[in-house]
């Protein structure tokens, strides 16, 4: 029987990535971005919804057929030094990073099975970075809520875990709004493929990664060292 995943951030980058490696695999895949995608992949279903609005997000998961993974992989970077903090960006960061993962968990983790999983992506800055406080704020909190779940779903067979990577081959390295703070090309000479965090994200999925839970794996190319 096929199992059943749900992507944030399908679209474009780590989320289409992770995708594609899941359809790979066999899994049916439920992808969740602004706009719908088109796929010629019988497995994948698009649902179209602005993670932005909480109420639309949790109106989009009632119908949902029930999962065994949830992939929380949509993001956004924007980076501003101190004196130059938007506070709207902030409740962007958080939105988007926090609590649409705590939306998610919230209403699906009770569901999922023992084996189940819950991925989300962070960031191997989660510990700091100048300049980038308002983004690496959520990514640090996010690790503190991925061990609290993982504490309570252990019992269950359910392992939560983060895949932090480093700067990542996709559009967001360039996306407008970190300036002040931009991509440093890691040690190993090249930026993060995003084909390499999703196949990070396969074996957390798979079984033999089921004593893995609560845990943060950084995949930087040596950034973090």
């Amino acid at each position: 029987m096929s199992r059943h995943a749900l992507v944030t951030g399908a679209s474009s980058g780590i989320g289409a990535a992770i995708t594609e490696r899941l359809l790979q695999d066999g899994w049916t895949v439920t992808g969740l971005s602004r706009t719908l995608i088109t796929h010629d992949n019988s497995a994948f279903h698009s649902l179209s919804v602005d993670l932005f609005d909480s109420a639309a997000l949790k109106q989009a998961l009632d119908p949902l057929k029930p999962v065994d993974a949830i992939i929380h992989a949509a993001g956004m970077m924007k980076a501003a030094a101190l004196g130059e903090l938007d506070e709207t960006v902030s409740e962007q960061l958080w939105q988007l990073h926090i609590r649409v993962a705590e939306i998610l968990a919230n209403r699906l983790a009770p569901q999922l099975p023992p084996g189940g999983r819950i991925i989300l992506l962070g960031s191997r800055t989660s510990t700091g970075a100048a300049g980038r406080s308002q983004y690496v704020t959520t990514k640090s909190a996010m690790k503190g809520m991925v061990r609290s779940w993982a504490a309570e779903l252990a019992a269950k067979g359910v392992t939560v875990n983060i895949v932090a990577p480093g700067a990542t081959a996709t559009p967001m390295l360039n996306q407008p709004g970190r300036e002040s703070s931009p991509p440093r090309l890691p040690p190993i000479g090249r930026f993060i493929q995003p084909q390499e965090v999703a196949e990070l994200v396969s074996y957390l999925l798979s079984p033999l990664a089921g004593a893995i839970t609560g845990q943060e794996l950084v995949i930087c190319g040596g950034a973090s060292l």
